[in-house]
């Protein structure tokens, strides 16, 4: 394994670490464990999870595994995060994941998931750094981090504030143009830079065929590019990777192996081979699912990316058919209320890819 300064707290942590929102059985303990312990063994110290994720259930799950990695005297340093922004809502919960977790402290605490300036000032307001300050004083947690979703320079507002000691947020090899300025803002304040949704959600090793251009060697798969990719980045200190099964896990784990810094020039040659039917994917995060009139807004743009890849309507009409059993009807129930939209941690334009999908045909089954 290998491992990096994170920004300037004097921790090392593995280049590839374990994310908690992808376990493909979590109320399974003992296959969850088996996957943080195959993951530890590996040399991954990186533990990250949320208290959304399956409801508390990932956090749960974590609890249990951290109970097995110090039995075992493997090393970790936890990650999790919270909504919350006032001081009697941080205290309740962050009270409830320590418990959970089994934990007298978390390393690395997030101000969970930023999608707007806006939304940053109304938490500020609320008094979630002063609150996140003293929970470090008290020793609650070791090191105060935020996790973004803004693009653009809307992130330089939140580094600004100098409190944060590492930023979470989402960079990977199809849709890092968009990212680029909030990554170079980052790593110009020397901050700890976690990378989450590497693969694109699952869009990467969903259609290997699409992203071959990855592989520098012929015996990698594209998982195994898509993360040498970003294991190249220097500025880059761990990436996370969430996965369903051990196998998948020591798949991630192999892409350490032997594993040599692509060239300048190969990075760049990877970057020009992404063109436009790359930009603007869903990741499939869901935030967005949580629709007034009920529209299963996750499956709708997981279809439309398969438009979008292939570049033909009918592939959007092909998946939801085949693979959601939802027609494209249901995306006219939108009454454009903005609500998806706002959630939208990519900040994509749902209400007008509804309009696409609805005017296309039913696909016959």
């Amino acid at each position: 394994m290998i491992y990096r300064e994170y920004g300037k707290t004097g921790k090392k942590v593995s280049i590839l670490g374990f994310g908690g929102m992808r376990f493909g059985a979590v109320d399974d303990l003992d296959a969850c464990v088996g996957m943080m312990v195959a993951a530890a063994e590996s040399g991954v110290n990186y533990f990250d999870t949320a208290p959304a994720y399956f409801g508390v259930k990932s956090e749960i799950a974590f609890g249990h595994g951290f109970q097995e990695l110090r039995r075992r005297n493997l090393p970790f340093y936890s990650s999790t995060k919270t909504f919350q922004s006032t001081e009697k809502g941080i205290r309740k919960e962050i009270e409830a994941q320590l418990k959970r977790l089994g934990l007298s402290s978390i390393d690395f605490y997030h101000v969970w998931c930023i999608t707007s300036l806006e939304e940053w000032r109304t938490r500020r307001k609320e008094g979630v750094i002063q609150v996140f300050r003293k929970l470090k004083e008290e020793g609650l947690i070791r090191h105060i981090c935020v996790s973004s979703h803004l693009i653009g320079d809307d992130i330089r507002e939140l580094l600004m504030e100098g409190v944060f000691e590492g930023v979470l947020f989402g960079y990977s090899a199809y849709n890092f143009n968009v990212r680029a300025k909030a990554f170079e803002a980052i790593t110009a304040h020397d901050l700890g830079c976690v990378v989450m949704n590497p693969l694109g959600g699952g869009i990467i090793p969903e259609h290997p065929g699409l992203f071959q251009f990855l592989k520098s060697r012929p015996e990698e798969t594209v998982v195994q590019a898509a993360l040498r990719f970003l294991f190249s980045h220097e500025k880059i200190t761990c990436t996370l990777v969430g996965c369903s099964n051990v196998e998948q896990v020591r798949e991630a784990a192999a892409a350490i192996d032997g594993f040599v810094p692509l060239s300048a020039a190969a990075i760049e040659k990877i970057k020009a081979s992404l063109g436009p039917s790359f930009a603007d994917l869903c990741t499939g995060c869901q935030y967005c699912d949580s629709c007034p009139e009920g529209i299963p807004i996750p499956k709708l743009m997981e279809a439309w990316n398969h438009g979008k890849l292939y570049g033909r309507s009918s592939a959007i009409t092909d998946r939801l058919s085949w693979h959601w059993s939802v027609p494209p009807s249901e995306a006219a129930r939108c009454t454009e209320c903005g609500q998806c939209e706002k959630l939208c941690t990519q900040h994509l334009p749902i209400i007008s890819r509804m309009a696409e999908i609805a005017a296309l045909p039913a696909q016959k089954r």
